[in-house]
């Protein structure tokens, strides 16, 4: 099941952005003699807003915009969420988008080069990016209509992740925060996935009756998981949620890595169960066999847990699309149910 949701539309009382209000931006990034002919909101995450923005000489980019506006996670999240330090504080921002990108060159890997960065809205109510339109779509619509090049294409990702997943980290945690010299929590990878998992257990037993009545075995199951995880030093550069529609093909038909401001320095497990959901089919040709299959079997569980808490908070918003959303959360609660390491 796809974890991102599709093209939503206008929710009440959210401003998104247009020709108009991007004008001032256009103007700054390719002078006065440009002229917005076309602004389409993309599909895209929960967290920003992403517009591709048309010039009246058929070149193009893509603007990143945060603000509460773009984010459907405005008002649903704890306090603390916008804690830097912590692993799985709230992935969104320009700070972020700059630290992984940065990251991600230096280890051989590529996101949409940045072209114009701007904190201090002076230009639009919003921080925002504006970065290269890569138009050659994303690699799942390509391994439809053309597998053989898309196979081309995931030799390539292969490549590219096993260089990210090879980078020695210097500890756990958010890429961006730790590459600025932030410090690290302290907590291994594996005890801070386990305390997140707990607390998305706790919203799904909050809003369904299937998981409270199942509460005492999935904690149960989720512990004797993680006491299986042996420690171990080493950790690599993963993006975390990364599918065939995070994946842009480039000019040269390579892998552009899209949606990364969540980029972490943590074990490549993590990276590979969501790889092995997302791609299907096509997971074989990205296949690590050096993996430990009890981090495997850890983080999958955790991973079908996080797809029901996260899911249920997003839903009690307003996001267009929340049918969609608990059909995800219903999706993953029945695999959480069922799961066989």
């Amino acid at each position: 099941m796809p974890t991102d949701a599709a093209a939503h539309g206008r929710s009440p009382g959210r401003t998104f952005a247009d020709a108009r209000s991007l004008a001032p931006v256009v103007r700054e990034v390719f002078g006065t003699d440009r002229r917005i002919t076309a602004v389409d909101r993309l599909r895209g995450g929960t967290k920003k807003g992403v517009y591709r923005v048309t010039l009246d000489d058929a070149g193009s980019a893509v603007v990143y915009l945060w603000s509460a506006d773009e984010d459907y996670w405005s008002g649903l999240l704890p306090d603390g969420h916008d804690d830097p330090a912590d692993p799985f504080s709230h992935a969104s921002g320009l700070d972020l988008l700059e630290g992984a990108t940065r990251r991600l060159e230096a280890v051989g890997a590529r996101a949409p080069r940045l072209l114009f960065t701007d904190r201090g809205r002076n230009l639009h109510p919003a921080e925002l990016a504006v970065v290269e339109d890569v138009r050659g779509g994303a690699l799942e619509s390509l391994l439809e209509r053309d597998p053989a090049a898309g196979r081309r294409v995931l030799a390539e990702l292969d490549a590219v992740l096993r260089r990210m997943h090879a980078h020695r980290a210097p500890a756990f945690g958010r890429v961006a925060w730790l590459d600025a010299g932030g410090a690290p929590t302290g907590d291994s990878c594996e005890r801070a996935h386990l305390d997140r998992a707990l607390v998305n257990l706790a919203t799904a037993v909050a809003h369904d009756p299937r998981a409270a009545a199942a509460e005492p075995e999935l904690a149960e199951k989720l512990h004797a998981l993680h006491a299986e995880v042996e420690p171990r030093a080493g950790l690599g550069v993963v993006h975390g949620e990364l599918g065939p529609d995070h994946v842009l093909v480039g000019p040269a038909g390579e892998p552009v890595l899209i949606d990364v401001e969540g980029l972490l320095y943590a074990d490549a497990e993590i990276e590979h169960c969501w790889l092995r959901m997302r791609f299907g089919p096509h997971y074989e040709a990205l296949r690590d066999p050096a993996l430990d299959p009890r981090r495997l079997a850890f983080y999958r569980y955790v991973m079908h847990l996080d797809l029901v808490g996260g899911p249920l908070r997003i839903a009690a918003g307003d996001f267009p699309d929340r049918r969609w959303m608990l059909d995800v959360a219903d999706h993953h609660l029945r695999q959480a149910l069922a799961y066989r390491a």
